[in-house]
């Protein structure tokens, strides 16, 4: 019997969770825990971390999990290697769910950095309007470039006020239109967008926007994981799990 753990809180693992339920193939999704409230799934799912590639191996070996599918967000880098080390150690096979990266188009107006450490130093300078398009996790790193006046968008309300000293905060799930980020861009005389390479069309829109009206963006390029079979859609996994077996193929 197939029993599948998807390490999700993406759309894509969401698409899985109901492809899969339509089969009537056992699952569990599971979120790192970041939502506070995850949209409903029609399969079970879990809530937290697992303790690293240790733990993740554990609980599939006592869940009697055969396929693991990595369906975290690009940047989930560390979670995305303890599946790799936890598949491996538990002999179980894994494919990764994931999204081709961004790669700019005539009109664009790029500047590629390595890692968010890179994208605030290359705030240094005069004031500007930025837009943070990075979600919670990494606010408190750009409190060190204090001169600038910050858009930020959450998909959930924080605990406490973001540290930066002066910013706006927008908590918004989405689904966002080119449409409604130009005018949230041109409202708050946005002249900065900063976002990690996430890819997909889901979070597409900011860049749309921000191509029409020759706004620059801060490209976060995506973190390296170890090697892994990896498909860009919903199809390819179910054929992936029709095609493999049990013994970490």
């Amino acid at each position: 019997m197939i029993r599948i753990l998807i390490l999700g809180g993406t759309t894509e693992a969401s698409a899985l969770a109901r492809a899969v339920a339509e089969r009537r193939i056992a699952a569990t999704l599971s979120y790192a825990g970041r939502v506070a409230s995850p949209r409903q799934q029609p399969v079970p799912i879990r809530i937290g971390g697992f303790g690293g590639s240790t733990g993740l191996a554990r609980y599939m070996r006592e869940n009697a999990v055969t396929h693991l599918v990595d369906a975290t967000h690009p940047f989930a880098a560390r979670m995305s290697a303890h599946a790799v080390a936890a598949a491996q150690s538990a002999k179980i096979p894994l494919v990764a769910l994931t999204r081709a990266p961004w790669e700019p188009v005539s009109g664009d107006r790029w500047h590629r950095v390595p890692d968010v450490a890179a994208a605030v130093e290359s705030l240094a300078g005069k004031p500007r309007r930025v837009m943070l398009a990075l979600g919670r996790m990494h606010v408190e790193a750009f409190a060190a470039q204090p001169q600038h006046r910050y858009l930020l968008r959450f998909v959930d309300a924080p605990e406490r006020a973001p540290v930066l000293p002066d910013h706006h905060l927008v908590v918004d799930r989405g689904p966002f239109t080119p449409d409604g980020d130009r005018r949230l861009l041109q409202e708050h005389g946005i002249d900065l967008v900063i976002c990690k390479n996430a890819g997909g069309s889901g979070a597409s829109a900011k860049l749309v926007a921000a191509r029409e009206l020759g706004v620059q963006v801060t490209m976060i390029d995506r973190p390296a994981i170890p090697p892994r079979r990896e498909v860009d859609s919903v199809e390819a996994v179910l054929d992936w799990l029709a095609h493999s077996d049990h013994r970490g193929v």
